[in-house]
């Protein structure tokens, strides 16, 4: 007679060796004793689930049938309780099935020393089989979970940037599931992609974690943006260190008290981008200089402004119009200083004195004149934006 007999006896009793295996799980794995997470009710019928596919098996011969262990993985992964616990509550339930098998077989004389090594074989192939299909359903349903989570994180996001949340319950609910304080400051990044879909930022929201910094992200076709809490007078500091140390170019908004100004602060920080000189990596803020952001947001407008206030300069042969540009920056990093400005440019203070006067006979503006030294300084970063250096010429002004 086979073990057919063994396996017959204890389905008889299988409500209470359901139990059984369920009480020695609580007991024996840590994540398991919390009625909150997994239900008592819940695991014994899971525990008496799958003693019965065991029992039926031996005893009937029939197919392995994964059906409940895969129902266990995706359930559990759904609770929260982690793959290893999982697996290892299967492996005690499994030997304590055995010990019954053990126990049940001394009543059964019939049954063989070599039957039950042969069995023991069996079972723990079994157990293999259905830990496979336990851990395959978990990774599945974990997999689909995380999706579901990242999907609607992101929905959340875009609606926080397009301004769709606005209510004041709203807005605390969706920063309590991102991650965010109810109030700022926060500050809002722009970081240009180099091909789209490609993240110029990638791992940003491990970094800043690391810095103690809460923040939530979206990727856009040709941008990735995101906002970031900034709770300590020293986290943007250490916000822009984590931002530079990605070598990518990134704008970030002024600082705002609260995530309704969301929109309007992605709308500085994409100025802040827009102004970053150069083509290389870099970090630029909207408040470090602001006129340079605003002449950046308006190309069109900037250009036009080009033609008024110098287009005689631009005009210039190429060696000229550079030197002249040349001198004009200097001057206004130093502050209106032709001293500091001659330093800088490696020639005598007279010699940028004389190129100034220039600039103001071919411009017709004064640079003593404070309204035409803005105009003259609007029209520089204008100028710089279009990248009118050496050769180049500006957009022509639009009409």
């Amino acid at each position: 007679m086979d073990i057919s007999g063994v396996a017959a006896a204890l389905h008889s009793r299988l409500p209470e060796l359901g139990e059984r295996i369920a009480q020695r799980i609580r007991s024996d794995v840590d994540a398991y004793d919390e009625e909150s997470l997994i239900p008592f009710d819940s695991l014994r019928r899971s525990c008496t689930a799958n003693a019965d596919l065991v029992l039926s098996h031996l005893g009937h011969a029939d197919a392995p049938d994964p059906s409940p262990a895969r129902e266990t993985g995706r359930v559990r992964a759904e609770q929260g309780v982690p793959l290893a616990d999982t697996l290892h509550a299967y492996r005690v339930g499994f030997e304590l099935l055995w010990t019954e098998i053990l126990l049940e077989s001394r009543t059964h004389p019939e049954v063989s020393d070599d039957q039950l090594v042969s069995q023991s074989a069996e079972i723990w192939a079994l157990f293999g089989l259905y830990a496979e299909a336990v851990a395959a359903a978990y990774r599945e349903t974990s997999a689909e979970l995380t999706s579901q989570r990242h999907a609607r994180r992101s929905a959340l996001v875009e609606a926080l940037f397009t301004g769709v949340i606005a209510d004041r319950t709203t807005l605390w609910e969706a920063a309590r599931e991102l991650g965010l304080p109810e109030h700022g400051p926060y500050a809002v990044v722009a970081a240009a992609a180099g091909a789209p879909g490609q993240e110029p930022l990638a791992g940003i929201e491990a970094e800043l974690r690391q810095a103690q910094l809460a923040s939530a992200w979206r990727l856009l076709p040709d941008h990735q943006i995101g906002v970031i809490a900034l709770p300590t007078p020293t986290a943007e500091s250490a916000c822009l260190r984590v931002l530079r140390r990605a070598r990518a170019r990134v704008g970030v908004s002024p600082c705002f008290p609260s995530l309704r100004d969301t929109p309007q602060a992605l709308h500085f920080a994409r100025l802040a981008l827009a102004g970053l000189r150069g083509t290389g990596p870099g970090v630029a803020r909207f408040d470090d200089n602001p006129l340079a952001m605003v002449v950046a947001a308006a190309p069109a407008e900037a250009a036009h402004l080009v033609g008024v206030v110098l287009q005689p300069l631009v005009d210039l042969p190429v060696a000229e119009r550079a030197r002249l540009l040349e001198t004009l920056e200097h001057w206004f990093a130093a502050a209106g200083s032709a001293t500091e400005a001659a330093r800088g440019l490696f020639v005598h203070p007279n010699t940028v004195r004389y190129r100034l006067r220039r600039v103001e006979e071919l411009t017709g503006r004064s640079l003593s004149d404070p309204r035409a030294v803005a105009d003259i300084g609007a029209a520089l970063l204008a100028v710089r934006n279009a990248g009118v250096g050496a050769g180049e010429q500006p957009p022509p002004a639009s009409d």
